[in-house]
């Protein structure tokens, strides 16, 4: 995946993820919308840094095609 691709992919779960949340403003979430939700923040998180890694690895002279999408469970204790 290229940079321009991942960048749309942010843009397509960054939506979905608004979507969900302006139709929930003063009502409950259902469970599969707060998997879904939960879901889509790891999702995201691993888009930020797969887009980070390949702009350091260009940036260093390397090979961006190498950088690879890290398991949420290394994604999700990132400091914000």
């Amino acid at each position: 995946m290229d940079d321009k691709s991942i960048v749309a992919e942010i843009g397509r779960l960054t939506d979905e993820e608004h979507r969900i949340e302006r139709s929930h403003v003063g009502v409950a979430w259902t469970a599969e919308e707060r998997r879904r939700s939960d879901e889509l923040e790891v999702l995201l998180d691993q888009c930020w840094d797969l887009l980070a890694q390949r702009r350091a690895r260009r940036n260093a002279g390397q090979d961006p095609d190498a950088a690879t999408t890290r398991p949420a469970s290394v994604v999700e204790h990132f400091q914000q």
